[in-house]
């Protein structure tokens, strides 16, 4: 999108059209035509570039075919107005054979036509949709969309823009391909019967563009861009309520939630007002300048039939040739309304192309700016990591140095908002803005368990071995794994390993807490990275899950806050504040500890770099709280 509309995103992300600070869409000119082209650009110049040409080509032919038929169909029809006229019954009965003979070729390749274009445009539809969905998921693009502010409803954009954009690039395209040979091929009949025709028409043509250029372009294109986003913040609203069912329920919170929808719908039907009234002007001009087609041609000739000059075919004939050159030199006014929601929804698209699809010749957008680096290692390891929350310059850790070993457990603790959560983002890569650098072993030696996990749906099979799609363990081995994270009636409850329900719903925080630890047994990681992954079980079940992973060796790294987790971890890493921290052996921490004051830390930052459980089995090691 330009400039214009990024800035309303940072800063009125819920502007209304008429404000000062407007987000418009782009208007017919030629950056709308750079941004088609560059979200069209990859299919016709990609993998499938050959496939696209031959059905294109095949599709001009078609309608080389049609347009040569039309014009034989509107010379026979003057020639039986002529017939008519004259009363030669011979010369009528000849043309009306001619006419069918003409329909027996036109009617299967219009409809074939129609099916080709359709079938193209599906063909496209699939192929960039899955370009989008490669770009939008790979590199974790769908998580760093989340906190960007310039790209909302991403799904609708994928999902319905997508569709319309090659829907409609290929009417658009073969309407103005057709409007050319339309054009020619009507042109020269028009110019045989009368040049003053001719010539009323180019001006009648140019007259009605310009009007509908700049008369209702870009209001219409803003009012459609908006109407797109309205329309889908509308949806959001309700996918949301729906999402989030039960703890609304819970709260009792309709009221705000109905109050919050309202908002949203307003907003909609607010839109849509000023753009019914705006359409409303444009349909009143686009029928006028098409109903005046129906007296144009005959005024003009009309002193040439009846002074004998020309025959009335003659006339019908001009009149069916004007009108058909007519709506090809003006296809922009006929085809305005839906040019203009194309050309809205254009950008909307090409700005999510930018971001999931990026040039690999443009400047990446985060070069000079601070960024972590990570790069292969052995172990994980944290070197002077200085971490900040994206579009935000609060720095939530500075300077952390860190060494785990195999078999250390690192529980990490401190208040609410001090950024525990984020450096366990930073560390599985989600995360970027700061500085330093994280060693880390390959990808799949680690294994995230968040608070509430992710229930996908499909089997109860699917749920224990996500995010894997199959599994060398036999079904007795996995019931065995249920077993162990003590859900043994769970496959007999619902009916084995293949059953399908709503786990989400079936299945409490607490089993949903415990399945995830059973995809932790199944993949075997030597990483564990757990965030506040125990939070709905007991002590006992939190006791034996832990005690399970450490009696394996897995690597564990942790955010709790209940002191029982303490015998389960040989280090804990207190987060003091401000981007301070200190580095304890777990044995000698306890949960309701002051920071130390600056400066009078039993070690330095330095001594806290590198540890592991035998050299901090009896000693603890406290590193100097940093300056922030």
């Amino acid at each position: 999108m330009t400039d214009h509309t990024q800035t309303l995103d940072k800063g009125m992300p819920g502007a209304i059209p008429g404000t000062k600070k407007k987000r418009k869409g782009p208007p017919l000119s030629v950056a709308a035509w750079k941004q088609f082209v560059s979200v069209a650009k990859p299919y016709w110049l990609g993998d499938e570039r050959k496939r696209a040409w031959l059905m294109l080509g095949l599709l001009i032919v078609l309608m080389l075919v049609e347009t040569k038929l039309a014009v034989m169909l509107n010379n026979q029809a003057g020639e039986m107005t002529s017939a008519l006229a004259g009363r030669e019954r011979d010369r009528f009965w000849t043309s009306v054979q001619a006419c069918l003979i003409v329909l027996a070729f036109a009617v299967p390749i219009y409809a074939f036509y129609y099916y080709m274009r359709d079938l193209f445009a599906n063909q496209w539809r699939r192929w960039l949709t899955r370009s989008f969905l490669d770009g939008y998921l790979n590199g974790r693009k769908y998580y760093e969309l989340g906190s960007n502010r310039e790209i909302d409803n991403p799904d609708q954009r994928i999902s319905e823009d997508v569709n319309t954009f090659t829907g409609r690039s290929i009417h658009f395209m073969l309407i103005f391909l057709g409007s050319v040979m339309q054009l020619v091929a009507f042109s020269a009949v028009l110019w045989s019967i009368s040049h003053v025709l001719v010539g009323v028409l180019v001006a009648y043509a140019l007259l009605g563009t310009v009007i509908a250029l700049y008369v209702f372009g870009n209001p219409l294109i803003h009012l459609n861009f908006w109407q797109l986003r309205r329309e889908a913040d509308f949806r959001f609203s309700l996918i949301r309520l729906r999402e989030n069912a039960e703890s609304i329920a819970f709260y009792g919170g309709e009221a705000q939630e109905r109050a919050h929808i309202d908002t949203r719908f307003n907003k909609v039907i607010h839109n849509f007002s000023r753009l019914i009234k705006k359409q409303r002007a444009l349909n009143l001009f686009q029928r006028t300048f098409s109903q005046l087609t129906l007296v144009l041609p005959f005024v003009i000739l009309a002193d040439a039939v009846l002074s004998g000059q020309l025959e009335v075919g003659r006339a019908v004939q001009a009149a069916g040739a004007f009108t058909a050159v007519l709506a090809a030199v003006g296809v922009i006014v006929d085809n305005f309304e839906s040019l203009s929601r194309f050309v809205a929804g254009i950008g909307r698209l090409q700005t999510l192309s930018s971001h999931v699809l990026p040039d690999p010749l443009a400047k990446n957008p985060c070069d000079g700016q601070s960024r972590i680096t990570r790069t292969p290692g052995e172990h994980l390891e944290l070197e002077s990591v200085t971490l900040c929350p994206p579009q935000s310059d609060r720095v939530l850790i500075k300077d952390l140095n860190l060494t785990l070993k195999p078999g250390d457990a690192l529980l990490i603790t401190g208040d609410s908002g001090c950024g525990k959560s984020s450096l366990l983002r930073a560390i599985a890569g989600l995360w970027h803005k700061g500085s330093g650098v994280i060693h880390h072993p390959p990808r799949e030696d680690f294994f995230f368990l968040p608070q509430q996990p992710y229930l996908q749906p499909g089997t109860l099979r699917s749920q224990l071995i996500y995010p894997s799609t199959s599994t060398s363990l036999s079904d007795a081995q996995l019931i065995e794994i249920l077993e162990q994270v003590h859900l043994p009636y769970l496959a007999g409850r619902v009916g084995g390993l293949d059953a399908v329900l709503d786990w989400e719903k079936l299945l409490s925080i607490g089993e949903q807490q415990r399945l995830a630890f059973g995809r932790v047994l199944v993949h075997a990681p030597s990483i564990v990275i757990l965030d506040e992954a125990t939070s709905a079980l007991d002590s006992a079940n939190e006791s034996a899950l832990y005690k399970r992973l450490r009696d394996q060796g897995t690597t564990l790294v942790s955010v709790a806050h209940r002191a029982g987790v303490l015998r389960h971890h040989t280090h804990v890493l207190w987060l003091t504040g401000d981007g301070a921290w200190e580095v304890h052996a777990a044995a000698d921490y306890q949960f309701d500890m002051t920071a130390l004051p600056r400066g009078q830390a039993s070690r330095s930052a330095a001594q806290a770099t590198s540890f592991c459980a035998s050299s901090l089995a009896n000693r603890s090691i406290s590193a100097a709280r940093m300056e922030s």
